[in-house]
């Protein structure tokens, strides 16, 4: 059985999607994008601000399934622009402990939504 995870600390769905699904132990979060959750306003300042906005929103959705970055097994990471990659990679790696981190892929895309610069999701087990 699947249960919806929701929370006003993250971004609401811009579509017909939830902000993450827990099938027994496992959450599968939606891709997050740099969406200021209060405002709606995207956070676009440069590419470390935008990253540490997700991972924020990320976080807030990964609490209100009681689980912590602790419990992500792996990541996908879609940027509009590999060159951006480090900077990216700077911020998120704040986000984990480098000895337990989760799987990753980063892939380049054309586009992302609303054409923010990156998105990323998130798979967690308690």
């Amino acid at each position: 059985m699947k249960k919806i995870i929701s929370t006003t600390k993250a971004p609401a769905p811009i579509g017909p999607y939830n902000q993450a699904v827990l099938v027994g132990n496992t959450l599968y979060t939606s891709g997050q994008i740099a969406l200021n959750p209060q405002t709606m306003e995207l956070v676009l300042d440069n590419i470390e601000t935008e990253t540490k906005q997700i991972m924020e929103n990320m976080k807030a959705v990964l609490e209100a399934a009681n689980m912590t970055f602790e419990n992500v097994v792996k990541t996908s990471i879609f940027i509009s622009d590999m060159n951006s990659f480090s900077q990216i990679n700077e911020v998120y790696a704040t986000y984990f402990d480098e000895k337990t981190a989760p799987a990753r892929e980063t892939i380049e895309v054309a586009n992302l939504p609303k054409f923010v610069n990156v998105e990323i999701s998130m798979i967690a087990i308690k």
